[in-house]
């Protein structure tokens, strides 16, 4: 048994491109920076090394979701790995990329990024890129408003 799942948190490297396969599909093509922390051996402190990571999403919500998205915009993406080869001038070429079945935007709305505004006004959005016959997007529900100035006793806990 084995099991192809990658979640990765970033900002997006450049604007999302959209191209349609010979058959019409859409196919959204878009670069994530994600951070490696590293001790540095010489001065001993921590350090970030980036990490340039190829994402590919298919389908009519790539299209859309190419909209709201651009240069760095955080998201958070859930998919698989997949790893393909060609040749190109006599040379061949490889490149792993993630095949993006799920994308939540992690950018606020307020946020001056220079990201797309994109979100709700609920927070993060989350996209599901498979296939589904209801194609309007999930959105997070909004979080439940907690009374704070009340007190909570174990007693009043029902277990």
């Amino acid at each position: 048994m084995s099991i192809n799942r990658v979640i990765i948190s970033g900002n997006l490297t450049r604007d999302p491109e959209v191209r349609q396969t010979q058959s019409g599909m859409p196919v959204m093509s878009m670069g994530v920076a994600v951070n490696d922390r590293r001790k540095n051996p010489q001065t001993g402190e921590w350090e970030d090394y980036p990490n340039f990571i190829d994402c590919t999403m298919f389908g009519t919500r790539a299209q859309s979701l190419a909209n709201y998205l651009s240069k760095g915009t955080k998201v958070s993406i859930e998919g698989k790995l997949r790893w393909s080869q060609w040749e190109r001038d006599g040379q061949k070429r490889s490149k792993i990329e993630v095949i993006v079945d799920e994308l939540e935007f992690m950018s606020s709305r307020n946020s001056n990024n220079g990201g797309a505004q994109h979100s709700n006004d609920y927070g993060a959005s989350s996209y599901n890129a498979a296939p589904a016959y209801n194609a309007a997007p999930a959105y997070s529900a909004p979080a439940p408003v907690v009374d704070t100035s009340s007190s909570v006793y174990d007693e009043d806990i029902p277990f």
